[in-house]
C-alpha cells in the first residue's frame, strides 16, 4: 500500500535550479513558468544570483482551494489574479498572515514601509 507524504516532487532539483525550496502540498498549487498572459499567483522577491533566487516566482492554482509549504526568502509582494490567496510569512521569529483578494496585489515584508526581511513559508488558495 502506498502512503502519500505530500512532499513536493523534484524539490531538490527545483531548489538547485530555481532557488526556491518547495516542501509539501496537496497538489493544488504548483510551481509554473511565469507567463504574463496566464492567470497565475505571482510572488516577487529580491533577486539574488548568488543564491540562485529569481525576482518573480509563479504558481498555478489547480482547484478552488490548495496549500503549499515552502521557503522563499526576501519576498516583498504577492499577486493573486484569479483566486484569493492567503500567505504566511516569517520575520524576526514571528509569523504573519496576509490575505490577497482575487485580482489583488499586496506588498509584504520589506515591500512595506519599515517592513522586515520576510520568508514566505506557506501559500493557500482560499476560494
Amino acid at each position: 500500500m502506498a502512503v502519500e507524504n505530500y512532499e513536493y516532487p523534484g524539490a531538490d532539483r527545483i531548489l538547485a535550479e530555481k532557488g526556491i525550496k518547495l516542501k509539501r502540498g496537496d497538489g493544488h498549487i504548483v510551481l509554473a513558468e511565469c507567463d504574463q498572459a496566464a492567470q497565475q499567483i505571482r510572488v516577487m522577491t529580491v533577486e539574488d544570483a548568488s543564491a540562485g533566487r529569481r525576482g518573480t516566482y509563479c504558481f498555478k492554482a489547480v482547484g478552488k482551494t490548495g496549500r503549499l509549504t515552502l521557503e522563499l526568502p526576501r519576498v516583498f509582494a504577492v499577486e493573486a489574479p484569479d483566486h484569493p490567496v492567503s500567505a504566511d510569512l516569517t520575520a524576526d521569529g514571528r509569523t504573519t498572515t496576509v490575505n490577497v483578494p482575487k485580482g489583488g496585489f499586496e506588498s509584504v515584508g520589506e515591500g512595506t514601509v519599515g517592513g522586515a526581511r520576510s520568508v514566505l513559508v506557506e501559500l493557500r488558495v482560499t476560494g
